[in-house]
C-alpha cells in the first residue's frame, strides 16, 4: 500500500503524493491496468498470460511493479515466462504451476493457515497455482500431497492439520469425490477445485465438476475446472478475515 510504504520510508512523500493524485488506470495501449485494486480488493491486479504475447506480458508487469511490491502472472507461456525471467529482477518462474511471480523484498506476511491439498501427482499444476496465490496474498500455506480417496489413510493420517487450517483448497480430478471427504472432517470451509485429469468420461473435468457441486457434505464450495488462481485467492480472502474477527 502507498501510505504504509511512505510510512515505513520505502517511499518518498512527494513521489506517494503524485501516485494518489493519478488516476487509477494505467493504460498501456494493448491494456489498462487497474492499479488501485489492491487498495479496493486487498490484492493487486494479477496477470492472466494466456493469449497474451510475451512483451505485453513484460509490458504489463513493469508498470504493475511501478505500483505494487509484488507480482503474480498466471497461465505464463514458456516464452513469455523466460522473458519475464530475464528482464525482471527477482522473478521466479514457477514452470509447474506455470506462473511467474516476483515477491516483496521485505517478504510475505504468512498469517493464518490454508491448507492445500491435492488428490493425485497428476493435479499437482493446478494445486501449485492456488499454494503460489495464497502465499503471495499473505498467507501462510502447507501442503498435503497425493491424498486420494483410492488410499484414504493418506488422508486420515492428517486429520489434526486439516483441522487447524483456516480455509482448504482441495484439487482433484477422476470422480472429482476428495472435497467431500474433507469436508466431512472439519468445520471449516473448503474450496473444490476439479481439474481436467482423467480418462475419456472424465470430459475434462467436467465429471469431477459436477461431483463437487452435487457434494453431500455441507461447506464446500466450487471453482471451475483448473482454477488453481480462484481458489487460492477465495482461500488467502477467507483466512485474511479470520485474522481479522480475531483481532
Amino acid at each position: 500500500m502507498i501510505l504504509e510504504s511512505i510510512r515505513d520510508g520505502r517511499l518518498g512523500v512527494d513521489q506517494g503524493l503524485s501516485r494518489l493524485r493519478s488516476w487509477p488506470v494505467h493504460d498501456l495501449g494493448h491494456s489498462q491496468l487497474d492499479t488501485h485494486r489492491r487498495m479496493r480488493c486487498g490484492q493487486a491486479e494479477v496477470v492472466f498470460g494466456q493469449g497474451k504475447t510475451p512483451q505485453q506480458v513484460l509490458e504489463i508487469a513493469r508498470a504493475l511493479l511501478e505500483h505494487h511490491d509484488r507480482l503474480l502472472v498466471t497461465r505464463a507461456a514458456p516464452e513469455a515466462a523466460l522473458l519475464l525471467a530475464s528482464e525482471l529482477p527477482h522473478a521466479v518462474h514457477h514452470a509447474n504451476a506455470r506462473c511467474v511471480t516476483v515477491e516483496p523484498e521485505s517478504g510475505l506476511e504468512q498469517e493464518g493457515l490454508v491448507l492445500v491439498i491435492s488428490a493425485g501427482t497428476s493435479d499437482e499444476p493446478v494445486a501449485e497455482e492456488a499454494e503460489i496465490t495464497a502465499r503471495l496474498s499473505g498467507a501462510r500455506v502447507e501442503r498435503i500431497r497425493d491424498a486420494g480417496v483410492a488410499g484414504i489413510h493418506r488422508l486420515l493420517a492428517h486429520t489434526e492439520r486439516l483441522q487447524s487450517a483456516r480455509a482448504l483448497v482441495v484439487v482433484a480430478g477422476m470422480e472429482g469425490a476428495l472435497p467431500s471427504v474433507v469436508a466431512g472432517l472439519v468445520d471449516r470451509p473448503v474450496i473444490a477445485v476439479p481439474t481436467s485429469v482423467g480418462y475419456g468420461a472424465s470430459f475434462g473435468g467436467v465429471a469431477a465438476l459436477l461431483a463437487m457441486l452435487n457434494s453431500c457434505a455441507a461447506g464446500v464450495a466450487v471453482v471451475n475446472i483448473d482454477n488453481g488462481f480462484g481458489a487460492g485467492t477465495m482461500a488467502a480472502m477467507i483466512n485474511r478475515q479470520t485474522e481479522v474477527t480475531k483481532q
